[in-house]
């Protein structure tokens, strides 16, 4: 292996140490402010163990309606489907990736549909994309 000396000093083991250091922290400290997030097949599952708790789903917007703001939309995150109604935030459009955290709370209606089971949404964590 031919080495440089111009190179040398970038890759010398202090240095080497010190940026992988450097990266493990910021990694750490992006996985912390990252809510955990919950399969909706586990909350269909478990429906009494998530009834009232916050919880963050993310997967693609399948179906909505709403007016001024507010409404319901289906998110699906490939274990399954599940409604999300949203007060604060706007309702999303059809196919986009979202992540959410709420509130897990059983019958619920909204705009003359009733649902079983929905995610009242609490806040946004993350926009389109996710």
């Amino acid at each position: 292996m031919l080495e440089t000396p111009a190179l040398k000093p970038l890759i010398s083991k202090p240095h080497s140490k010190i940026l992988l250091s450097i990266l493990v922290g910021l990694a750490t400290l992006c996985l912390a402010g990252c809510p955990q997030r919950t399969s909706i097949a586990g909350i269909r599952r478990y429906p009494a163990h998530f009834a009232g708790r916050e919880v963050t789903i993310a997967g693609r917007v399948t179906n909505s309606f709403g007016a001024m703001g507010q409404g319901v939309f289906e998110v699906d995150d490939g274990s399954g489907r599940l409604w999300v109604f949203s007060g604060q935030w706007g309702i999303p459009g059809r196919d986009a990736g979202i992540a959410v955290t709420g509130r897990v709370e059983e019958g619920f209606s909204f705009g003359g549909r009733n649902f079983a089971m929905i995610l009242r949404e609490t806040r946004r964590p993350h926009g389109p994309g996710w």
